[in-house]
């Protein structure tokens, strides 16, 4: 929720006390009656999306330090078994063509890269591991791409929960405006001729306005020195 947002969602927390304090103004059945209930009800539904999006964009920006993570690890891992393939193509043919690692950075091309290193190593596990490889080197790759993937999960999940919440705010918050624009009629017209009570309305139904920021006076230019 936006500065304009929270500014608007207060004026309708207002709104909703002013229908708390003036209740008995109004018969049960009436359509103010009516339109403050529902405005009571959008109230936490805005709340509700608010909170939401918030959860959503934390997720998304954790997801995205953990891909960046994630990725680093594969790729180290991946460059490791790059360098002793180019060691062990000297008695293996052709090795050196099977273990390489795409300069594209996007992550679903290092993924691809990342299985075929799997499943290529594996029969040469015995070798790589004669050539100091740690002994789990395959479980550790399969590690880091299972990480890169929920990873990549963890962000799409948040940012769908982000952009769905917002959706959602930005309706439960038209459908405020309405009810709103609705009320202000109605109160000002019931009120008209009791100016206090109108005043009343009209002060907890206002938006705030943004605060200004005013640039501070420039210093004045020293005069130029005689010529």
């Amino acid at each position: 929720m936006n500065d304009n947002e929270n500014r608007k969602r207060q004026s309708y927390l207002r709104a909703r006390d002013f229908g708390a304090a003036h209740a008995s103004d109004f018969a049960p059945t009436s359509l103010g009656k009516q339109l403050l209930n529902t405005l009571g009800t959008i109230i936490p539904e805005i709340d509700g999306h608010a909170t939401s999006e918030v959860t959503g964009v934390g997720q998304e920006r954790e997801g995205t330090t953990t891909r960046r993570e994630a990725r680093e690890a594969l790729r180290e891992a991946l460059v490791a078994i790059r360098r002793t393939a180019r060691v062990m193509a000297a008695d293996i043919p052709g090795l050196d063509d099977k273990f390489r690692i795409p300069r594209n950075t996007n992550d679903q091309h290092l993924l691809t890269a990342a299985r075929a290193f799997a499943a290529d190593a594996e029969p040469l596990a015995a070798e790589f591991m004669a050539h100091e490889m740690p002994a789990d080197f395959l479980i550790n790759l399969n590690a880091h791409i299972a990480a890169l993937e929920t990873a990549i999960s963890n962000q799409a999940s948040g940012v769908g929960a982000h952009v769905s919440a917002g959706a959602g705010l930005d309706d439960a918050m038209d459908r405020a405006d309405e009810v709103m624009r609705r009320l202000d009629a109605i109160m000002r017209n019931k009120y008209a001729n009791n100016p206090g009570v109108l005043a009343e309305w009209l002060s907890a139904s206002h938006v705030e306005r943004a605060p200004s920021h005013k640039k501070s006076p420039s210093s004045p230019t020293p005069p130029a020195p005689p010529a």
